[in-house]
């Protein structure tokens, strides 16, 4: 199964770079028994009204020295949709955080919007740029799948915005799509369907991202023993997206990328897989394995002085210290 992710993602990210149209979020699965459903979800979802999200931008940390420039890209999660407060944005707990290990001030400026599809990275790029930023993270892909965009298409606007970002002088992590098989409305075979969808997607994106000099963490289905166990405390009201709770363990697994991107020294340990024998792997197959693994990071490496293998470019798979441990990747399990 993982290997045909990873050569299914191979395929995407290869019809992204060539203006393929790639294969669609869902396939041809349109029978009547799976639309039913994602009406029905989509009323149980939209059942309980969502407040704008709150507007965390400024300076944090010391009031001494220049600041660093972080700008947060991509969709409601990205931009805070779930929560009342601004520090509990993923934006304000991860330009906290970067401010703890730089030991100097984070200025944030976030330009997601809720609802934005990986289409509207063009515009968010331009509002980005003009940051000056030094550190991007970007968060998107869960809008693609539910409005069944071609995945080439997804990650070719991803691909781009990686590109110009990089073209900068700014370092870029993405944290990819969510696993939608976790949303607590989603009945069999819906669930199925948008857990597959969503991995699917999830590599393809890790694939051009780490081609493109960024880096990738996969947050999936980040906290699945705790949002099966916890649903109403790991989840929002509207029971799609996250809580503060659910925000802050994502922000735990993006943080020590954005500081490692930054070249900054924070205080989080590699954790060993007994399972892997080696981290450095084919780009493709090191992007299916994080899709499964929620919480690994994959960036760009080098191996014998060069960065591409007979099969691609050359990635490094990170787990860090603190990353909640992943739930069983048992379709339906949560």
């Amino acid at each position: 199964m993982r290997l045909l992710r990873a050569l299914r993602a191979r395929r995407i990210a290869a019809a992204a770079a060539y203006g393929g149209g790639g294969i669609t979020a869902v396939g041809g699965l349109t029978i009547g028994l799976v639309l039913v459903e994602a009406r029905l979800a989509k009323k149980m979802i939209r059942a309980t009204p969502s407040t704008p999200p709150p507007v965390a931008d400024g300076v944090f940390g010391p009031d001494t020295g220049a600041p660093l420039s972080f700008v947060m890209l991509g969709d409601s999660t990205a931009a805070g949709l779930g929560v009342h407060e601004p520090d509990e944005t993923p934006g304000a707990l991860l330009a906290a955080g970067l401010s703890a290990i730089a030991g100097r001030p984070v200025k944030l400026t976030n330009v997601a919007l809720s609802g934005a599809r990986s289409s509207m990275l063009p515009e968010q790029v331009d509002r980005a740029l003009a940051a000056s930023p030094d550190v991007a993270v970007i968060m998107i892909g869960a809008n693609d799948v539910t409005a069944r965009i071609a995945a080439a298409e997804s990650v070719g606007h991803l691909a781009a915005a990686v590109e110009r970002l990089r073209a900068a002088g700014c370092e870029v992590v993405v944290g990819t799509c969510p696993d939608l098989g976790s949303v607590k409305p989603l009945w069999q075979p819906l669930r199925w369907i948008a857990q597959n969808a969503s991995r699917r997607l999830a590599a393809a994106q890790t694939i051009v991202v780490v081609e493109r000099g960024g880096r990738s963490v996969s947050l999936g289905d980040l906290l699945g023993r705790e949002f099966a166990a916890d649903p109403r405390e790991m989840f929002s009201a509207d029971r799609y997206h996250p809580s503060a709770r659910g925000y802050a363990a994502a922000a735990m697994a993006v943080l020590p990328s954005m500081a490692a991107a930054l070249d900054l020294e924070p205080d989080f340990d590699v954790l060993p897989d007994p399972r892997r024998r080696t981290g450095v792997l084919p780009v493709y197959l090191a992007a299916a394995e994080a899709a499964d693994e929620p919480g690994t990071e994959v960036a760009g490496t080098r191996v014998a002085g060069t960065d591409q293998g007979p099969r691609g470019r050359w990635a490094t798979l990170l787990r860090r210290r603190g990353v909640p441990e992943a739930a069983p990747t048992t379709p339906g399990a949560v």
